[in-house]
C-alpha cells in the first residue's frame, strides 16, 4: 500500500465535500470504463467548475446500486478557486440523483478515507412478501419469508468485534479482510420495515450485503445460528446467491476524530492496513 497524500501541493487547498446520491443508476462509486459511476460524475462536475483536474478520495467505496446520504470525499483544488456558491454551481451541473450537501476547507492532514474512525450503514427489508410501495422501491429490498427480528439480532451479535471477515467479502488482491464490527442490530419501524444498523471501522468489498444475506438465512429458518460462527472461523465464502442487492443499503454517516487527531489517525490506519495485508 502506498502512503496517502495527507497534504495538498503548494498552491492548492484541500476541500471536504459531503454528498448524497441515489445509487440506482450507478455502477458503484469507483471509475469504470464505459460505465456511469458516482466518482466520474462528481469529478467531471468539479473539473468543469474549477477548470482544474479533480481527483477525489472517498470515505466509503459504495457498490453498484448502493445509496448514500452521508458520503464524504476530499479533493485538492487551486487556492484561487472561489468557494462562494461552489456547491450551488456543482448541483446545477450534476444530475438530480447526486447532491452536494456541504463544502468546507478541510482541516490540516484530513484524509476522507484514512482519517475516518467508522462508517455507518443501514439496510432496509420488507419481509413476508409484502408489496414494496413505489416510492420505497429505490432503498428497500423485499423478502418473501417472514423474518424474526430477535433471531436476526442474536445471529448478528455473533459477528461483533475484530475478525477476519474473509467469508463475507469478495476477494481483492492485496486487500485485508480484518475489520472491527462495532454495531450490527435490527429493529422494525412503525411501518413494519426491518432496519439493520451496521457500523464498523471500515468495510471490505460487498461486506454488508454478504452479512445481511447470511443473517436472513438464519432468520427465515434455512440455517442455524451456529452456521454464522462456522463461516467466520473457517473463512468459507458465502455463496453469491445469498448476497443481498445493493438497493437496500445506504451509507448514512462517517465519523472523524477532532482536527488535532487527524494526522495520527491516518498514520495509524495506514500502518494497520499494511501490517494486516502482509
Amino acid at each position: 500500500m502506498t502512503e496517502p497524500t495527507l497534504y495538498p501541493e503548494s498552491g492548492f487547498r484541500r476541500l471536504r465535500l459531503d454528498l448524497s446520491y441515489d445509487g440506482t443508476n450507478f455502477s458503484g462509486w469507483g471509475r469504470q470504463p464505459d460505465r456511469r459511476t458516482v466518482q466520474q460524475t462528481v469529478e467531471d462536475a468539479i473539473a468543469t467548475v474549477a477548470q482544474s483536474k479533480a481527483e477525489t478520495i472517498v470515505a466509503g467505496r459504495t457498490d453498484a446500486g448502493v445509496h448514500a446520504t452521508g458520503q464524504v470525499i476530499h479533493v485538492d483544488l487551486p487556492e484561487s478557486l472561489e468557494l462562494t456558491d461552489l456547491s450551488y454551481k456543482l448541483n446545477r451541473i450534476l444530475d438530480e440523483d447526486i447532491r452536494i450537501n456541504n463544502i468546507e476547507i478541510a482541516p490540516t492532514a484530513f484524509h476522507a478515507r484514512f482519517s475516518a474512525l467508522r462508517r455507518y450503514y443501514e439496510y432496509r427489508i420488507l419481509d413476508e412478501n409484502k408489496a414494496v410501495p413505489p416510492l420505497a422501491r429505490f432503498n428497500t429490498e423485499s423478502w418473501y419469508r417472514p423474518l424474526d427480528v430477535d433471531v436476526m439480532n442474536n445471529a448478528s451479535a455473533l459477528l461483533l468485534g475484530t475478525h477476519n471477515f474473509a467469508a463475507f467479502c469478495k476477494f481483492r488482491e492485496g486487500a485485508t479482510t480484518i475489520r472491527t464490527l462495532e454495531t450490527f442490530q435490527w429493529h422494525r419501524d412503525r411501518e413494519g420495515y426491518l432496519i439493520g444498523d451496521v457500523v464498523a471501522d471500515a468495510f471490505c468489498y460487498s461486506m454488508v450485503r454478504n452479512l445481511v444475506g447470511a443473517i436472513v438465512c438464519v432468520a427465515d429458518g434455512r440455517k442455524d445460528a451456529s452456521w454464522i460462527t462456522t463461516l467466520l472461523e473457517d473463512k468459507e465464502r458465502v455463496s453469491d446467491s445469498l448476497v443481498f442487492p445493493g438497493r437496500g443499503l445506504t451509507l448514512y454517516k462517517v465519523d472523524y476524530p477532532d482536527a488535532a487527531e487527524l494526522l495520527e489517525r491516518a498514520k495509524k490506519t495506514v500502518a494497520r492496513r499494511i501490517d494486516e495485508s502482509n
